[in-house]
Formats: C-alpha cells, sequence, structure tokens
C-alpha cells in the first residue's frame, strides 16, 4: 500500500525506500575523489522550432512539443495540456546556485498556446518550478491543475485556482479528457520536514480516441504492464531515461535507458500492434548526476535495438521539435 500509516505516502515495492543524508555525504565524497565527465557547453544539444497552433489545434490533430526534460506541451483533442512546467534557469531553491539549465526551455513562456490543463508529477524543484507556476496561474487563470494528493496546497498557495488532486488509479474529466493518476516509483521532498508528505505520480491521457501516458520521473517498477493494460493501449508515451547515475544511489528513483525501454515494452505488452511512439524525457537539461549528458539518448537506442522494437516508435527529440503521434492531419 502505497498509504503510509503516518499520513504520507510510500512505495509499496521492495528495495524502494530513497536514500538517506549519509548516502548522500558518501555520494558527494565519491564524487571528489572521481574524475568528473564534463557538461557539455550550453545550448549545445540540436534544437528544432517548435510548430506550436495558437490558440489551439484541431479536435482530430495531437502533437507533443518537447520544452525540455520533463516539460511537454500536448496539443490533443482540441485542447492544450503542459506536463511539469520548469522554466527558470535553475532547479533549486533559489537562482544564484543549484543545477543550472545546459539547454534554455525551447518554448517561452510566453510563447505558450493558452492552456487547458496543467500536469504535475511530484513536488521536486526540477518539476515544480514555483516562479514558472505563480506566471502560469497569472496568465492562465482558467486552466485546470492536476496534482497528485496533497499537493495542491502548494500551488494553490502560489495563485493556481482550479485544482483536482489524484491518488493512483483515481480519474478525473476535465473538458473531455480524460485523466488517471498512475503508478511511480519516486519520492517527495520539497523543504526540511516534509519528505514524502506529498504523492508523486504519472498520468494516462485520453481524449478523442487518443491515449496518452506521462511517466513523470520514476524508477522501473512492476506496475507499468498494469497501466498499459488498463489504461491503454497508447499511441503516445513520455517515458524518462537519464539521471541515473550512480546506480547503488539512484536505481530507487530514476530508470536507467535500458530500464525505461523495458518499461515501454511492459506499457505495450497489451497492445498487439505495439503502436505507442516513446518520447524519451529527463535528460539534457540539467546536470543533476553522474553519467554524461548525451549518454542517454545513446544507451536507449542500443537497447531498443536490442528488444528488436521498430525504430519509427523511438523518438529522442531535438529540444523544442514538435511530432504528430495521432489523428488525421
Amino acid at each position: 500500500m502505497h498509504h503510509a500509516p503516518d499520513g504520507g505516502f510510500r512505495n509499496p515495492w521492495p528495495d524502494s525506500e530513497p536514500r538517506g543524508w549519509s548516502d548522500v555525504l558518501r555520494w558527494t565524497l565519491e564524487r571528489r575523489r572521481q574524475e568528473r565527465v564534463p557538461t557539455p557547453p550550453r545550448n549545445s544539444f540540436p534544437s528544432a522550432t517548435p510548430v506550436v497552433v495558437h490558440p489551439r489545434a484541431s479536435k482530430t490533430d495531437f502533437t507533443a512539443t518537447w520544452i525540455g526534460h520533463a516539460t511537454i506541451l500536448l496539443q490533443m483533442g482540441g485542447l492544450n495540456v503542459l506536463t511539469d512546467p520548469v522554466f527558470s534557469q535553475r532547479a533549486f531553491p533559489v537562482q544564484w546556485t543549484g543545477p543550472r539549465r545546459v539547454m534554455d526551455a525551447a518554448l517561452p513562456l510566453d510563447a505558450l498556446p493558452p492552456l487547458d490543463v496543467v500536469l504535475l508529477s511530484h513536488n521536486h524543484y526540477d518539476h515544480l518550478d514555483k516562479p514558472a507556476v505563480k506566471w502560469l496561474a497569472r496568465a492562465h487563470p482558467n486552466a485546470t491543475w492536476i496534482v497528485p494528493l496533497a499537493l495542491g496546497a502548494y500551488v494553490r498557495g502560489w495563485g493556481v485556482k482550479e485544482i483536482v488532486e489524484l491518488d493512483w488509479w483515481q480519474q478525473v474529466e476535465v473538458r473531455g479528457l480524460r485523466v488517471t493518476g498512475t503508478p511511480a516509483r519516486h519520492f517527495s521532498a520539497r523543504r526540511l520536514g516534509d519528505r514524502n508528505k506529498t504523492l508523486w505520480c504519472g498520468y494516462a491521457l485520453e481524449i478523442a480516441g487518443a491515449r496518452a501516458y506521462f511517466a513523470g520521473d520514476t524508477a522501473y517498477h512492476p506496475e507499468f504492464r498494469d497501466i498499459g493494460a488498463r489504461c491503454g493501449p497508447f499511441d503516445f508515451v513520455m517515458i524518462p531515461i537519464g539521471a541515473y547515475d550512480p546506480r547503488w544511489f539512484m536505481h530507487v528513483v530514476h530508470a536507467d535507458p535500458e530500464e525505461a525501454v523495458q518499461a515501454y515494452v511492459d506499457i505495450t505488452a497489451s497492445d498487439a500492434e505495439a503502436r505507442a511512439l516513446m518520447l524519451a524525457i529527463h535528460w539534457g537539461t540539467f546536470r543533476l548526476t553522474d553519467e554524461a549528458m548525451d549518454e542517454p539518448p545513446r544507451r536507449a537506442a542500443a537497447s531498443w535495438r536490442a528488444q528488436g522494437l521498430d525504430e519509427s516508435r523511438r523518438w529522442i527529440a531535438k529540444f523544442g521539435e514538435t511530432r504528430r503521434f495521432a489523428g488525421s492531419g
């Protein structure tokens, strides 16, 4: 059960307790002794010009634009849906230190179309950006924000008015979009004393006959197959592939590329056509962990080929790239 006795939340699977401060110290000392892989120059990864329809695409068009990290603009079924909106330069409580962007947001805040739904996966700083939330709350006051249990109080205090909290497997329908909260293997913490006081999750989306899945931030877990069986078959899935080394520390919170590909296999197991397009997310934007920043897509591609999967279904996007995943065009 993912509800803890103290009123907080937990991962219900074995070996899923996130590391503590002593492990953070061990990792810090290890990093000092090891030669670090250089961080790429600013804005050096391939980029593309986003193709966004204003104010909204038609109800038969379904496109995704990767803004960076876990921030994706979905134009689906006539709605504009934004995931984990992070636009600040640093994923940290302050903007003068902490992990800084290697790649700028591919679409600035003021270039977004009118938002209908915003999805938040959890409260970590690289997924929940207070300045961005406050800006969006003012600029898009009619958007409905869908968040995990107990996270609503954060964004309500930052000006968001329409909030729906979901537990795992709970559903809500907003403007014709059916949203299901889905299990994730992660944790929450934003300030001292609030560890695992708010839930973390992914989301399955369905509108106008098309289905998409946003995994949020997650390690590999045994529920991916059930997500596909209960909420699929999906046309489009967004799965994190980066921020995974060292494994002794990160394996309980972040999937590595091979696990991300296995998650895709699990999610599509009940779909005889395995038609889902997979967008690889959560890499190349912030330097959060020890692996080379260009390693995740290379390893994901190698694992994809080793699994014998359809190459046309793997999308390692350029920053800002837009692609259609369903609809008539």
